[in-house]
């Protein structure tokens, strides 16, 4: 079984992309979801987010799973 290539592969991305990438990572979709509806691989949204400096790590969870204690 082969795999179907992205709709934008090997394409440069636009700058319009580019926001879009950022506009996603802030809501804090997944690398995998952000690749389908940029028609890109995950492994291209990693790579351009590292060049961009985009930060793709969740937002909303608290680091080493950390709750407050109530007492």
């Amino acid at each position: 079984m082969s795999k179907k290539t992205p709709s934008n592969h090997g394409k440069a991305w636009t700058p319009l992309e580019i926001k879009k990438l950022g506009q996603l990572a802030d809501q804090n979709t997944p690398t995998r979801v952000i690749g389908l509806k940029l028609g890109r691989t995950p492994e291209a949204i990693l790579q351009k987010a590292s060049v961009e400096d985009i930060s793709l790590k969740p937002t909303n969870q608290s680091p080493y799973n950390r709750r407050k204690d109530k007492e």
